[in-house]
This record gives C-alpha cells, sequence and structure tokens, in this order.
C-alpha cells in the first residue's frame, strides 16, 4: 500500500505554498462575503447580467491578440517539486482576460443560483451555503495556482511545464507548432515513445504571451542540452531562424 505524498522539507517551496494559499483563501473569503449578500431573485433579476456576461465571455475567448513576449531567464522559478534557474513565459493579456472572466462568469453563474433560493426554509440555507463554499473554493482555487508557479510556462533543467503539467526533457522526441481550427495554438510535445493512444501534448497557446516559433526554437534547442539550464547563470531563449529572402526569377 503506497503511503500518502507528502512535499520534501527542502524543496524551498514552503514559502511559495503559504502565499499561494494565503492569496487563494483570501481570494474565497472575498467571493464568499460577496455571494451571501445576493438578495433572493423576487428583489432583483439577475438574469439579463448574467447573459450579458455570458456573452462577453463567448466573445472574449474568439479575440486573439498580437502575442511577442519572450522567454525571460529566472534565478528563482517555482516549479510543481521544487525551486530551480530557467526560462519563464509570462500568461499573455487574452490569457488574463480568459482567467479573470472565467472567475467573473462563474460567480455570477453561482450568485444567479442562490438568488432563486429563499432564506428559509433550512433545506435551502444548507444548499445555499454549499453554493456559495463550492464557487468561493474554485475561484479561490483558481488564485492559488496562479499565485504557486513562476510564469505561466517554465523552461527548467528538469523539463518543460505548463501550468502544473510537466514533460521532462528526455520524453521529448520533437516540438512542432500545434494547429486547431485552422489556427497555430501552442506547441505540439512529439514523445519519444508512444504509452498510449492519447494525442501528444500541447504546451503554450493562446494564453501564453511568447508565441509559438519562439517556444519551438527554444524547446528544440534546449532539448538537447537541458543542463545548461541548470548552471544557474543567465542564458537568453534562441530567437526563430529567419528565411531568406529569395531573388525574384527574370
Amino acid at each position: 500500500m503506497r503511503g500518502v505524498w507528502l512535499p520534501r522539507a527542502g524543496d524551498g517551496l514552503w514559502a511559495r505554498r503559504v502565499i499561494a494559499l494565503t492569496a487563494g483563501a483570501g481570494v474565497a473569503a472575498l467571493v464568499g462575503t460577496g455571494l451571501l449578500q445576493v438578495p433572493p431573485s423576487d428583489q432583483y433579476d439577475l438574469a439579463f447580467p448574467i447573459w450579458l456576461l455570458a456573452g462577453a465571455r463567448l466573445l472574449s475567448t474568439r479575440w486573439w491578440p498580437r502575442r511577442d513576449g519572450r522567454l525571460v531567464w529566472r534565478v528563482r522559478v517555482a516549479g510543481r517539486d521544487g525551486v530551480e534557474s530557467g526560462l519563464v513565459a509570462r500568461r499573455s493579456i487574452a490569457g488574463w482576460v480568459d482567467l479573470v472572466g472565467g472567475a467573473i462568469m462563474a460567480a455570477a453563474l453561482g450568485a444567479g443560483l442562490i438568488s432563486t433560493l429563499a432564506a428559509e426554509p433550512t433545506w435551502a440555507r444548507v444548499v445555499r451555503g454549499a453554493l456559495v463554499a463550492g464557487v468561493a473554493v474554485g475561484i479561490g482555487w483558481v488564485a492559488h495556482e496562479e499565485v504557486r508557479f513562476t510564469g505561466r510556462l517554465a523552461l527548467t533543467a528538469s523539463g518543460v511545464r505548463h501550468g502544473r503539467r510537466v514533460y521532462g526533457w528526455t520524453a521529448i522526441d520533437r516540438a512542432t507548432p500545434h494547429r486547431h481550427n485552422r489556427r497555430v495554438d501552442g506547441v505540439r510535445l512529439r514523445p519519444v515513445v508512444w504509452e498510449s493512444l492519447e494525442p501528444a501534448p500541447v504546451v503554450g497557446g493562446r494564453d501564453t504571451a511568447v508565441p509559438e516559433d519562439r517556444l519551438v526554437a527554444a524547446i528544440e534547442h534546449y532539448r538537447r542540452r537541458p543542463e545548461v539550464l541548470g548552471v544557474g547563470l543567465p542564458v537568453s531563449a534562441p530567437e526563430p531562424a529567419v528565411p531568406e529572402p529569395t531573388e525574384g526569377v527574370r
């Protein structure tokens, strides 16, 4: 029987964990306090604001602003299992809009459901409290995850991290741009050994400020020499090759 997994005492992440938990708890408390003030639907109709927010949310997911960020060197990159040096890609403007918009939409839907419940009887109060707790904890967890890790995507000596997902360098055979709905959206990491019928993982994309060509160039460059990222000395991510202009035929 496997024991319960506990973080290592010396992994260097305890301060980050405390800060992330504090931020998540603070956001959850604010959201919960606000939802507890939602009046019953007979006092205020929330249908129109919710539909308005839903439309704005749908439109925001189709918004593709230009991404021209670069991977930035950080001496301390807080990852899933430890702190390393490496290159970090921040969250894009569209990623922030999606993150905040999703939290607002979740709070609005929760408020709409809560408003349909009367203050009495007892079962309604219990359901109301459960909805408030569920929405507040969910949004608080999103805030926790955002504070917990350094950057949206990071390249360190141990691998490529995108959010909580980590892919070791030795498992990556090739990095190529990933196309979704006729648009380049993220970088596809082709595995060395296919262990299942699941598609190859995709990192980066619309929520990451660094465009796909720069991510592909950096991943392909450090895939063969990941130890360079673990030395602790600043490194610069390589720029993608620019095709040479061809002369016209006379």
